[in-house]
């Protein structure tokens, strides 16, 4: 299995980091089937599993559910689990018990959690203190939807340029071991990239990052919506409602189940 070691090697080397988001024992065993570097039981979980409209209703109990699940489908590979929104914002006590939830309920080998403001820097350093590998992530944090105004693009404006690159500093002072940079320009995805030591992984932040992760849904095609920055390397929703359709169909038609698919008393 890769460590945090691996990772840091990589960016040396300049070798990019495959990561891909996993919700469940299929996804996470087919993941590893095709052995990307690491994976993240991302809290997108609660849009493309769970339906909801964005990340902020998720809660630790369904982390630790879905992180259990990926886990049985992935023995070997490297798991990041998200910490859910509210689960690190009261105080350094519940940030850490939460923390420790995900690492021995969830059977993580990192925790991820979002923002890079004061406060998110203390708790940052508060797990690394209780030896818990942590992944931060800047840009555009969906827990943040509501005061960002929506998925919008972040560092566009040469003030938020240089906060995000003073907060990404921050965070590697910290303890982080590998940051998440997500829907900013490419320029600023590059410049942070180049002036820490840890690992970038980008999402919709441009070419230059160390990495790069995509949701597992948006890789296979699953919905309509397509961002910007994801490309589908399949179209699964019509494969799968085609096959469907059909089971539909051979059911209305009689034609399933035929004799082959049933079980027929053995010959005495």
């Amino acid at each position: 299995m890769n460590n945090i070691n691996t990772f840091q090697k990589m960016k040396q080397d300049n070798e990019k980091i495959v990561m891909l988001t996993a919700y469940d024992y299929p996804s996470g065993k087919m993941a590893q089937d095709s052995q990307v570097d690491l994976i993240l039981v991302g809290d997108s979980l609660g849009m493309v599993v769970l339906g909801y409209d964005n990340t902020i209703n998720v809660v630790m109990e369904d982390m630790i559910h879905h992180a259990k699940a990926t886990r049985r489908g992935a023995k070997d590979t490297f798991v990041i689990v998200d910490m859910p929104f509210r689960s690190y914002h009261i105080s350094k006590e519940e940030t850490k018990r939460n923390a420790f939830r995900l690492m021995i309920e969830g059977n993580a080998n990192a925790v991820k959690l979002e923002g890079g403001t004061k406060s998110r820097v203390e708790m940052i350093s508060a797990i690394v203190d209780c030896e818990i590998p942590v992944v931060a992530h800047l840009g555009l944090t969906p827990q943040s939807v509501h005061t960002m105004g929506g998925f919008v693009v972040q560092g566009k404006k040469p003030e938020q340029f240089d906060k995000i690159l003073e907060q990404a500093l921050a965070i590697e002072k910290a303890g982080a071991f590998m940051l998440v940079l997500e829907g900013i320009p490419e320029k600023l995805g590059k410049e942070i990239s180049e002036n820490i030591k840890i690992p970038t992984i980008g999402i919709g932040a441009g070419r230059y990052t160390d990495g790069q992760v995509l949701v597992y849904h948006d890789v296979l095609g699953f919905y309509d919506f397509k961002p910007k920055f994801v490309k589908k390397y399949m179209d699964s929703k019509e494969i799968i409602v085609q096959a469907i359709s059909e089971f539909k169909k051979d059911v209305k038609n009689g034609n399933f189940p035929a004799k082959q698919n049933v079980y027929l008393p053995l010959k005495t």
